[in-house]
């Protein structure tokens, strides 16, 4: 297994370029370099020679071109869509028990097939990636330095086994109540407004997949059933309380577009019409 000091990840970012191999492109320039390169396949599927033997890729899986490494990317006509790929280089990492500037994989492979939570971050920093070093702003080089970090260490904790939990200790629990609070309270302050999954993890900056799923752990339901709950709420104590809008504007009211949708949901859960509860408010 990898061990890495987090005091070592210091790299030095180089560049990032991303583009789709059309079908009938010609194959690549068989070359190395002197630094580290990083292929994600964004999506599609295309083909790569490296050190003379012939890999097929697709969309989720991440090259490892370390120093010294031969690849050429090759045409692949074959394929129902294209890849497009994006390219992360850098230098200066060390890694321990491994030379300076080089990634391992496990086994000396090449590629590193991803799939679920991962695949997500990946695409997740690496479209971060491209829209920061399209704008250009102040502190763009450090911005997407923080990025690269990000994905090294995504790469390397994919290869780890989990560290020991220290015993008798509840930092894990305590901070998953914690974030399951801040969802509550995001929810309870914006669920009058358009708002998801995505925009719920996004606030929190984590992936949709892990706060669904701290969330259900520690609750038993999902954030947008509690979103759900939480807007039915808030209608009936609207429609009881004497609200004197029509029903779309009480759906208005508390996040819902469609009347007829809300409606639905409501009767489902209380067991009687807006209009109903209305009444016997």
């Amino acid at each position: 297994m990898v061990k890495i000091s987090i005091d070592e990840m210091d790299p030095t970012f180089l560049f990032i370029w991303k583009g789709t191999r059309q079908k009938n492109m010609d194959a690549t320039e068989y070359r190395s370099h002197d630094y580290l390169e990083i292929a994600y396949i964004f999506s599609g599927e295309g083909k790569y020679r490296i050190e003379d033997s012939i890999y097929p890729v697709q969309e989720g899986d991440l090259l490892i071109l370390n120093p010294g490494v031969r690849h050429q990317a090759i045409g692949c006509p074959e394929a129902e869509t294209p890849s497009t790929e994006f390219f992360v280089g850098f230098s200066n990492i060390r890694i321990t028990g491994c030379p300076d500037n080089v990634l391992p994989l496990p086994g000396g492979q090449y590629i590193l097939h991803t799939a679920g939570e991962l695949r997500q971050r990946l695409l997740k920093i690496c479209s971060s990636m491209e829209a920061e070093n399209a704008v250009r702003r102040q502190g763009r080089y450090f911005m997407l330095k923080s990025y690269l970090v990000q994905m090294l260490l995504l790469i390397i904790r994919e290869q780890c086994e989990p560290m020991e939990r220290p015993k008798g200790c509840a930092f894990e629990s305590a901070n998953r109540k914690y974030l399951v609070e801040q969802i509550v309270d995001y929810i309870e302050d914006h669920y009058s407004e358009k708002i998801s999954l995505d925009q719920i993890a996004e606030n929190m900056y984590l992936s949709p997949f892990y706060i669904s799923r701290i969330f259900k752990s520690e609750t038993g339901s999902a954030p947008i059933r509690h979103l759900i709950n939480i807007r039915l709420e808030k209608a009936r104590e609207l429609l009881e309380n004497g609200y004197t809008g029509s029903i779309q504007e009480v759906a208005a009211q508390v996040g819902y577009d469609d009347a007829y949708h809300f409606s639905k949901l409501f009767k489902k859960r209380y067991g009687i019409s807006p209009s109903q509860a209305r009444r016997s408010g």
